[in-house]
């Protein structure tokens, strides 16, 4: 039995809670179990200087951590003066995760910011990141839409992320921080809904894993982002 009660193949209870942000094109609140993301995408009139003049939009992310978001506070990153190699990662992969199912030609010389706050954390911050993060983008183009500044919704696919891992010898999915911290095998793995990959994170914190704890962990993931685009669908229909 895991320490949450929850089957090998359960989810924590899922929430999305939308428009949270009076300012924001789009936003919404996601929480997987304890772990609690305040995701926003604002709308910019403009883009990065390497598309400047192409006629193309840029979609970028921002991750971040309140202090006291984990068990002991932490300085913010602003106050050290530079951002961790943790944060640089997980925000780059939010970025590259949106930027994959959405046609960056069809809304102009436009920048998305995509900001996602950690309110509370225990465990799956990022996959929880990128899940949200999916449904504000959404919204904010869905908002551009309506006001008739782009065509159509540039988003041809939803995307969605889990993790997965081995914790005492069995493969079990979205891992709270307490299996987290003493699994053997750590893998988190983005999808998108028409069946792709867009991109897997797996280590062997310890020592080697086997081909097969790797298919059975993909094959779960896979099980468990269908659960987490109907949740999308539910969400973002429902403001329609």
């Amino acid at each position: 039995m895991r320490p949450s009660k929850r089957s090998l193949a359960d989810l924590r209870q899922i929430s999305i809670e939308t428009d949270v942000s009076k300012h924001a094109e789009g936003s919404c609140l996601i929480k997987f179990g304890h772990t609690h993301v305040l995701c926003t995408a604002s709308v910019e009139g403009r883009v990065p200087p390497f598309l400047r003049n192409t006629g193309s939009g840029w979609i970028t992310a921002e991750y971040g951590m309140l202090p006291r978001s984990t068990h002991t506070r932490t300085d913010r990153e602003a106050a050290r003066g530079k951002q961790s190699g943790r944060t640089l990662e997980i925000q780059r992969l939010i970025g590259r995760s949106l930027r994959s199912v959405a046609n960056l030609d069809k809304f102009g010389e436009r920048q998305v910011r995509l900001d996602c706050d950690v309110l509370q954390a225990d465990g799956g911050t990022r996959t929880a990141s990128i899940t949200g993060a999916y449904v504000a983008l959404h919204q904010a183009f869905e908002r551009l839409r309506r006001e008739q500044l782009i065509e159509v919704n540039p988003m041809f696919d939803q995307v969605a992320a889990i993790s997965c891992g081995v914790v005492k010898g069995q493969i079990v999915v979205d891992l709270d921080y307490e299996e987290d911290s003493s699994a053997e095998v750590d893998a988190n793995f983005v999808l998108c809904s028409g069946g792709g990959l867009i991109e897997v994170q797996a280590s062997g914190e310890g020592g080697p894993f086997t081909k097969e704890q790797f298919n059975k962990m993909l094959a779960l993931a896979e099980s468990s982002c269908l659960e987490l685009f109907a949740y999308q669908r539910d969400h973002l229909s429902s403001r329609e």
